[in-house]
């Protein structure tokens, strides 16, 4: 597992910073603020670490919309690979951890 603690930032690229905004309407701000607010679910992505190993979090923005984030980590910076609301059966898992 990854620890946040130890990054020091973000890494776009600009074709998922682009789909992330057409296909969902999340921001690349809005992504980078779940990492800051709590709770922050992290799991590994076991399905999706085969070239490289990747990860996701359940986590809310400032304004309390709740997105869901995979990721990967390239040296010390995060690297968003998509991003979008959360489903229904997120928001129960999340909303567990909330309480």
């Amino acid at each position: 597992m990854v620890d946040l603690g130890t990054l020091d930032g973000f890494e776009w690229d600009d074709g998922n910073r682009t789909k992330n905004w057409e296909k969902h309407q999340v921001s690349s701000s809005e992504c980078e603020e779940i990492f800051f607010n709590i709770p922050l679910l992290l799991f590994a992505d076991g399905a999706h670490s085969e070239q490289e190993p990747r990860f996701y979090v359940l986590g809310q923005t400032g304004g309390d919309r709740r997105l869901f984030l995979s990721f990967t980590v390239r040296g010390t910076k995060i690297r968003v690979i998509s991003a979008r609301p959360i489903s229904r059966r997120e928001r129960e898992v999340y909303a567990q951890a909330d309480t």
